[in-house]
């Protein structure tokens, strides 16, 4: 209805609507969101004192102020880095999704709002298993198996996609349904797992700051691989997803291996040298190096 209004075609208007939505809300956040539980006046001062001894237990007493040493702690890490092209590897699936799905609503004989409404199925079961996902990694303390169980049900749905024979919609669709419910709830975990294995306030911030912005940068690759010429069946797209995907999927097996690795180091070292939590004050600066800190495997 606002299409022509004030010159602007109805898709400039959505955006521009919920733009200024975001714009509007950022500047009340700015005012009301807390750095941190110290300075949260909605809790009282028992509430602050347990959310900050939480906070202290969970993260073994690292450094909570900012120093320049902490953001290259995170820079020259290359356990972020690795982190990083994990993300991306589940990002450029995700992203994918927008360029695909009309082409196969078209397919299946769909117009203007019923295609819009069928659009949305493969979103609705992917934030039901993102939620679902989430609670079960943070119960089992668990994200890398998650990780990889949940790109192996993408691979699967890229792969029905990839090879399903032109004329088959219905079955291309069930695809992305499968994807779906593979690449969204990786998202979270990912970005739980990064930040969660980055010790210290500055460096989780610098590690994810690193692991959002660089690997959102797929993005752009998404928008190459899935030419209009190779529409309806983007092979050339999906097989690059797929090997987006095993990317992530071998990266992910590398952190694992490599945090269960460096925690059994970390437990003889404080065997060996009789370290234990009495003395974390002596380790604050050293972030996810502290012999007292544990990765998340």
């Amino acid at each position: 209805k606002l299409d022509g209004k004030a010159n602007l075609h109805g898709w400039a208007w959505i955006f521009l609507i919920e733009g200024l939505i975001t714009v509007v809300v950022a500047a009340f956040a700015f005012w009301y969101m807390y750095d941190y539980p110290s300075t949260a006046t909605f809790l009282t001062p028992d509430e602050r004192e347990f959310v900050i001894e939480r906070l202290k237990h969970d993260s073994t007493d690292l450094a909570t102020h900012y120093d320049r040493k902490f953001v290259f702690q995170a820079l020259k890490d290359w356990k972020c880095w690795m982190m990083v092209f994990v993300y991306m590897g589940i990002l450029i699936p995700v992203y994918a999704f927008s360029l695909f799905i009309p082409t196969i609503i078209n397919e299946l004989g769909y117009k203007a709002s019923t295609a819009q409404l069928l659009s949305t199925p493969p979103y609705i079961a992917g934030c039901f298993f993102t939620v679902l996902v989430g609670i079960y990694s943070d119960k089992l303390k668990l994200r890398g198996p998650f990780v990889l169980g949940c790109a192996t049900v993408a691979i699967a749905g890229y792969s029905v996609l990839y090879a399903t024979p032109q004329g088959h919609p219905g079955v291309s669709y069930a695809g992305t349904v499968i994807a779906a419910c593979g690449t969204f709830p990786s998202i979270a975990v990912v970005l739980a797992w990064a930040g969660g294995n980055a010790g210290g306030d500055v460096k989780r911030g610098v590690a994810l700051a690193m692991t959002i912005g660089i690997a959102n940068l797929g993005g752009v690759c998404s928008s190459f691989i899935y030419r209009t010429k190779d529409a309806p069946r983007f092979h050339i797209g999906h097989g690059t997803v797929i090997g987006c995907l095993l990317l992530a999927v071998v990266l992910t097996c590398a952190a694992m291996v490599t945090y269960s690795r460096l925690n059994k180091q970390k437990e003889e070292q404080c065997r060996r040298e009789g370290i234990d939590h009495s003395q974390a004050p002596k380790f604050r600066e050293m972030a996810d190096a502290s012999p007292l800190f544990r990765y998340t495997i």
